[in-house]
């Protein structure tokens, strides 16, 4: 059985449309998950704050 590992990138602007997306993602991937990275990013654009919440998830794709 050969094991294929592969990540997938999610990044969005508000936190609820990350955890949607991810959650959204874990459904097709079922029990394949091996880790989640969770990062937020702040960044000043003239007087505004800009957020990035991210998150890369590795799994195992037993598809390939």
């Amino acid at each position: 059985m050969v094991i294929t590992l592969k990540v997938k990138v999610f990044d969005e602007m508000h936190e609820k449309d990350l955890e949607n997306s991810v959650n959204d993602f874990l459904v097709t991937v079922g029990d394949g998950v091996i880790d989640i990275k969770y990062q937020v990013a702040i960044s000043m654009f003239a007087e505004e704050q800009i957020y990035c919440f991210s998150a890369m998830i590795i799994y195992n794709d037993s598809d390939s």
